[in-house]
């Protein structure tokens, strides 16, 4: 299961049923679960810890160290998760004592060609990254988010959960829940319907979190305003309340 030509450090943690291809490099702190495969020339540092799984594709460079230039070497980490496919060229790496030392990353993600995902940022679950997607620093992705072909994240944005980004969108605001965007700087373009109803959202639901939407970008009120109109709704609306969540959450204000 392990090709003879990869080089793994005898103090990696490599569960039963990983598969490594040829010449591909395991660092001395790296732990890989079991059903994980690893393809030929790649390179996986540590700490870091991947969890069942996974497919990690060739030419792709898990667990170096970040580019932060504050970073000193210290023993920060990166955390995946399990059943991701992680394409060729990607390059995930490890946190910063700046934040929590941390990169993580959940369970059931795609990952397409070259896609980056920098120092301190956290991607959750079922998100799809598509080629040449760049995460930067600090970043935080929600469940269900699909950033479109070379989407550009500046750091400390956050993408709420079910958000969609299309082709070539540039993220210098964060992006609520459900909301699509597209461009440069990114604008918003309505709620990922479509994908709420896939992801089994009932039609109720999936009209009252398009009303808010609406409250919030079309009836001319501030933030403020738009947000005490729709505590009442979200109150009993678990999507609205994810929605007014999100927008809580926003640290450098959101795309309106």
């Amino acid at each position: 299961m392990i090709d003879p030509r990869a080089v793994i450090d005898p103090a990696a943690k490599i569960a039963e049923g990983v598969e490594i291809g040829p010449f591909s490099i395991v660092g001395p702190d790296v732990e890989i679960g079991e059903g994980t495969v690893v393809g030929p020339h790649v390179v996986i540092k540590g700490p870091t810890t991947i969890g069942k799984n996974n497919r990690i594709f060739q030419f792709s460079t898990i667990g170096e160290e970040c580019q932060d230039k504050k970073y000193a070497g210290e023993p920060t980490t990166l955390v995946i998760g399990d059943n991701n496919v992680i394409r060729e060229a990607c390059t995930f790496h490890r946190g910063t004592v700046q934040d929590k030392g941390t990169t993580l990353v959940g369970s059931d993600n795609l990952f397409m060609v070259n896609v980056h995902v920098a120092h301190d940022a956290v991607i959750g679950d079922h998100c799809i990254l598509a080629n040449d997607t760049n995460v930067a620093g600090h970043v935080h992705v929600g469940d269900w988010a699909i950033l479109g072909g070379s989407t550009q994240v500046h750091q400390f944005c956050m993408i709420g959960a079910h958000a969609m980004c299309g082709a070539g969108t540039v993220v210098l605001k964060d992006i609520p829940a459900f909301v699509m965007a597209q461009g440069y700087p990114a604008q918003p373009h309505g709620i990922n319907s479509e994908g709420l109803k896939r992801r089994g959202f009932e039609k109720d639901s999936i009209m009252r979190i398009r009303a808010a939407y609406k409250t919030i970008y079309r009836q001319n009120l501030t933030l403020a305003e738009a947000k005490e109109a729709l505590a009442p709704v979200a109150a009993e609306d678990a999507g609205v309340a994810m929605l007014l969540e999100s927008i809580e959450a926003a640290s450098r204000g959101i795309i309106r």
